[in-house]
């Protein structure tokens, strides 16, 4: 449970399980809230938030594991009936619903941008970029594939109801990221 001692959250807060479960808790939170930035496309069951946003910082500040839990936490909490998915969205139904699939995603990309970032990758912006490029095709791959399976559409319009509009937006949060967590770490130092 404790976290990583080369991530970001283990250098600048105390390691204790404690603090752990806090940090994955207030993971879990800061991705709801950042689901409720919410613009509706209307010709996909799948908006734009900021929800990636949280999934990154997760794996880079907590490391693979508590990354992954805290992406978790915040999957189940949102299952359970909390308000914490796109809009306010709760419930089973929406949990395993067609947009289930980039929630599978967070988890995966969280562990994904956490291990890297437990090598060190988060810590320079020419590592930075594509280690968080990665987590981010991560929850493309498991989203389109079951918004496909779960629509029953090809690839062609998983792609345009899954993928293509959140491009350029996904494309600023990675680059927002990749250039401030470098820029923390070398405030903070490279002690670790």
């Amino acid at each position: 449970m404790l976290a990583h001692p080369a991530v970001l959250g283990t250098r600048v807060l105390p390691r204790s399980k404690i603090v752990a479960v806090a940090s994955i808790v207030g993971f879990a939170f800061a991705t709801a809230f950042l689901a409720q930035w919410e613009i509706p496309l209307g010709f996909t069951p799948v908006p734009i938030t900021g929800q990636t946003l949280g999934v990154v910082l997760a794996g880079a500040a907590l490391g693979s594991r508590n990354g992954a839990a805290s992406m978790l936490l915040y999957w189940i909490l949102g299952a359970m009936g909390l308000p914490f998915y796109a809009g306010g969205g709760s419930g089973w139904e929406t949990a395993t619903g067609s947009t289930a699939g980039y929630l599978v995603g967070f988890v995966v990309a969280a562990w994904l941008i956490g291990k890297l970032a437990e090598t060190r990758q988060d810590r320079h912006i020419l590592t930075a970029i594509p280690a968080i490029l990665a987590g981010s095709v991560v929850i493309y791959l498991f989203g389109v594939s079951w918004l496909m399976i779960s629509l029953n559409v090809d690839l062609a319009q998983g792609l345009e109801w899954g993928f293509t509009p959140f491009v350029v937006g996904d494309l600023l949060k990675v680059a927002a990221a990749g250039t401030v967590l470098p820029g923390i770490w070398k405030v903070l130092g490279e002690r670790t």
